[in-house]
This record gives structure tokens, C-alpha cells and sequence, in this order.
């Protein structure tokens, strides 16, 4: 099916705003606090750019965009505990393994988590291979428009554009509560550590049974 003119139109807009921000974020690179001693590729060491977050701080807010680039903000999930796997690029092996692996686990934990997927690949890109791998049960979204969530959180790679792999779990104060810089680009997370994390992190809800009076009320997340 050809495209309208105004489809082609808004695709050319929106390719040119992207162009443009990478551009003026590429100039703003000196001025972002850059950390040399963290991640490897391979036996070299790379240099992060933004500002790195510690464990008990409060999540900074980030701006990222779906797959129709709607923004999405963190505070939109106010309330959840939210597990953030970040990866360089989903066309990649150990990333889609990482994406596809924590879009299984998904449908396993409780309703009070969100799962998210964060990379610098365009949202034309994640669509299409959401669609082709199946990945329906996480939130997949893009730093490609503003590069706001990985100066925020100190993970693009310098002269690589890319976000370096990492995992973080924000509680529903909004806490940082878990992070995992992967030691080297090209290894996995620890998985079973951060869904572990992620389900004693978030808030147990006291169910009453109505069925037994005086019975114990029933432990469960939802």
C-alpha cells in the first residue's frame, strides 16, 4: 500500500527532528559528566556520558518515545515498581536474548510491576522487531528523540551514540532500589538476581478473606 503525502511528510519531519537533536547532542558531549572506569567493550574500557544515579536516590525523571513517538515519561508509572532493561541495540544478539528473555517473565509477576525495554534504536525499528520476535508483554521505548533517560542516567556510550547495557529497579516511591552496569557490553545481565530483586522490592498486598471469619488475611502481590 503506497503512502499518503502527508504519512511521507511526517515521516520526513520526524526523521530531520531526530537528525537534528542527535546533532546538537553530539555538540553537547564535552559538557556532560563522563565516567572512564565503569564498562568494557571488550578487554578497553569505554566512557559513559551523564550523570550516574546511585542505589537509595530518588529515580530522575526521563522523556522517552514509543513506537508511534508518543512521549513516555518515568513519572507516567507513578505507583509501580518498574524494572528498566536498558540495551544498546534489539538487533543484536544478547540484547533481543535480554528483550526476549524479560518479555517472558513479564506475564509471571505481579500486576504492581512494569517491565520496560529502553535502547537508542529509532521506534520504526523496535516495532518491527517486536512484531517479528513477539514481544507483547513489556513497554519498549526509545532515548533515540532527546537522549534524556541515558544522560540522566549516565549510559551513553561516548562516540558510539548507543546506551551502555544495564538494569535498574525503581520502587513505587520512586527510589532507586537495584543497578547493574554489565561489566562488558557484550556479556548478559544476572536475570535471576534483578527478578528476584524486583519481586522483594515490590509491596506485598494484604488481601482480606471474607470466606473464614477471623482467619489471617492472605499475602499476595498483585
Amino acid at each position: 500500500m503506497n503512502s499518503s503525502p502527508l504519512n511521507t511528510l511526517l515521516f520526513s519531519f520526524f526523521l530531520t527532528s531526530i537528525a537534528l537533536t542527535f546533532n546538537v547532542k553530539a555538540s553537547n558531549q564535552e559538557s556532560l559528566t563522563q565516567t572512564t572506569n565503569l564498562v568494557k567493550a571488550n578487554d578497553k574500557y569505554v566512557t559513559l556520558l551523564g550523570t550516574q544515579v546511585a542505589i537509595g536516590a530518588q529515580a530522575p525523571n526521563f522523556k522517552v518515545v514509543d513506537k508511534n513517538f508518543a512521549p513516555v515519561q518515568l513519572s507516567d508509572f507513578k505507583g509501580q515498581t518498574i524494572l528498566i532493561s536498558v540495551v544498546p541495540s534489539l538487533d543484536t544478539g544478547v540484547c533481543s536474548l535480554q528483550t526476549k528473555r524479560f518479555n517472558e517473565e513479564a506475564s509471571k509477576l505481579p500486576k504492581n510491576i512494569t517491565l520496560l525495554t529502553i535502547s537508542n534504536d529509532l521506534p520504526f525499528a523496535q516495532k518491527r522487531f517486536c512484531k517479528v520476535e513477539q514481544v507483547d508483554q513489556i513497554k519498549v521505548l526509545s532515548d533515540s528523540v532527546w537522549r534524556n533517560f541515558g544522560e540522566n542516567y549516565g549510559l551513553i556510550i561516548k562516540d558510539m551514540g548507543l546506551l551502555t547495557r544495564a538494569i535498574f529497579i525503581i520502587d513505587n516511591q520512586g527510589k532507586v532500589k537495584y543497578k547493574e552496569l554489565v561489566a562488558n557490553i557484550s556479556q548478559h545481565p544476572d536475570y535471576e538476581s534483578a527478578l528476584k530483586a524486583v519481586q522483594n522490592i515490590a509491596p506485598v498486598i494484604l488481601i482480606k478473606s471474607n470466606t473464614t471469619e477471623g482467619k489471617e488475611p492472605v499475602k499476595e502481590k498483585i
